[in-house]
């Protein structure tokens, strides 16, 4: 039954953090892990439409 197993799914590949996370975490541990990496990202998006408007005074007409 386990070479018949193996021959379909194949061998465990290698584990990173990243997908331990994925697999094992609760939702709650990802639903607070996901809001804070949005809140980053957002954060980071704003920072860069603020600094091409400051660069750019076209692209700061066009969001005023």
């Amino acid at each position: 039954m386990g070479r018949l197993l193996r021959s379909i799914f194949g061998r465990k590949r290698a584990s990173s953090k990243f997908s331990d996370f994925i697999r094992d975490a609760s939702a709650a541990e990802k639903k607070k892990v996901y809001t804070e990496v949005l809140k980053k990202a957002t954060a980071r998006q704003n920072e860069v439409a603020r600094k091409a408007r400051a660069e750019s005074p076209a692209v700061a007409r066009r969001h005023a």
